[in-house]
């Protein structure tokens, strides 16, 4: 396989979606990274082999993926793992017992489960913190605090948290900063430039793109970082599998001209919701008026593509989903098509309800993930639901 080529993300991260990362394979000229559908190779003799043992350790085809989107989110190293959650898994599992972990009061439901239920067995704490208020922050970092994880924006509320500022704080403490930047992408977001430590994608949303693959990615800033996660990543074995890294390596080179279709439509949906009667608010960064709208606009190339609001008294969000003839109500965000979720009982079921209400997950919030359908169509869908909720 051919030398990693460099491209410049900086201006020129179109082009390398496409010719990024490995790029082609060098035997046979083919431009797209071969399937490497293997579990082992053959060595010459004991301790010689071409630079693969056996593909828990290491795989071409995962390989390429893993430098591409290294190259993307411009850190050291990339780790493909196989669904976000095991990314996440990974990543929390740099710490030991007695640690603790900070996370953003509206984060995914999977990783408030993943510490409440499963890494706090293991004597890992966590603390929930309003992230988009530094005074708040400091005072939630105890000395037992070891990482501060975050979502910018947040799921589901799209609360937006100022990376820069938290990294400052982070690096103040001698504490990691990891971002979880699924809804962003590296098109639209780079948290390693805005001094996190790991970048965290659930792969499976914009960068696979199209609902047929669950993936999970993992970018670090230091060498020091990448060796420890790949040391997790061979040791606890979560990989991605070859297939699914070339279907990945094949959606993210379309991620450009994909995002920009999803946030144009989103952008006209927020407006459209926005002056709606029937809707009480709308969440939506890329609003004037919204939550962290000038913090977004500085860290962020615009808003992304994920809507969540309520209805106004007098509409019954279940009449809504009922409603909907195009839009899809289902689990899952980032593929061509629209989806419809209800986190209260889908993406954020895990969060006991008084944490939910407390933060401002309600039993009415609808989230809506923008597709890149005609946007007339999707208008016409939701102000038809919007209409069948009426009681």
């Amino acid at each position: 396989m051919n030398k990693t080529q460099k491209f410049e993300t900086a201006g020129r991260i179109e082009t390398a979606f496409i010719h990024g990362g490995i790029y082609g394979d060098e035997q046979t000229g083919a431009v797209n990274t071969p399937i490497y559908q293997t579990s082992t190779y053959s060595q010459k003799e004991l301790g010689k082999h071409k630079g693969w043992e056996y593909s828990r350790t290491g795989n071409p085809t995962r390989a390429s993926l893993e430098a591409l989107i290294a190259q993307l989110e411009n850190g050291t190293a990339g780790f493909a793992f196989a669904s976000g959650m095991a990314a996440t898994t990974a990543a929390l599992s740099l710490f030991k017992s007695g640690d603790r972990i900070v996370i953003s009061s509206n984060v995914y439901g999977g990783t408030f489960r993943v510490l409440d239920k499963v890494f706090k067995n293991f004597g890992i704490d966590y603390a929930i913190a309003d992230t988009t208020d530094l005074t708040a922050l400091e005072q939630a970092l105890t000395p037992d605090v070891k990482a501060i994880l975050i979502e910018s924006p947040a799921n589901p509320l799209l609360t937006v948290t100022d990376i820069a500022a938290v990294a400052g704080i982070a690096k103040q403490k001698g504490i990691l900063l990891i971002v979880d930047n699924t809804f962003m992408t590296p098109y639209l977001q780079r948290p390693l430039e805005l001094g996190a430590d790991i970048v965290l994608h659930s792969a499976t949303k914009y960068l696979g793109g199209h609902s047929d693959l669950i993936a999970g990615l993992i970018v670090v800033k230091s060498e020091e970082l990448a060796q420890r996660i790949h040391f997790i990543q061979n040791a606890t074995g979560g990989i991605l599998q070859p297939f699914d890294s070339f279907l990945l390596i094949r959606s993210i080179k379309t991620l450009g001209v994909r995002m920009d279709r999803h946030v144009e439509n989103a952008e006209k949906i927020a407006l459209i919701l926005k002056e709606h009667k029937a809707v009480k608010v709308v969440y939506y960064p890329g609003l004037a008026d919204a939550q962290g709208y000038e913090v977004n606009q500085k860290q962020a190339k615009n808003g992304g593509a994920m809507i969540s609001f309520e209805l106004a008294d007098g509409y019954d969000y279940r009449r809504f989903f009922t409603g909907l003839k195009l839009i899809a109500l289902a689990e899952s965000l980032g593929g061509v098509e629209s989806l419809a979720c209800h986190p209260a009982s889908m993406t954020h079921a895990s969060i006991p309800k008084e944490i939910r209400e407390q933060v401002g997950i309600t039993d009415g919030l609808i989230r809506i993930s923008v597709g890149i359908e005609n946007i007339q169509d999707l208008t016409a869908d939701l102000t038809g639901a919007i209409e069948e909720a009426r009681m």
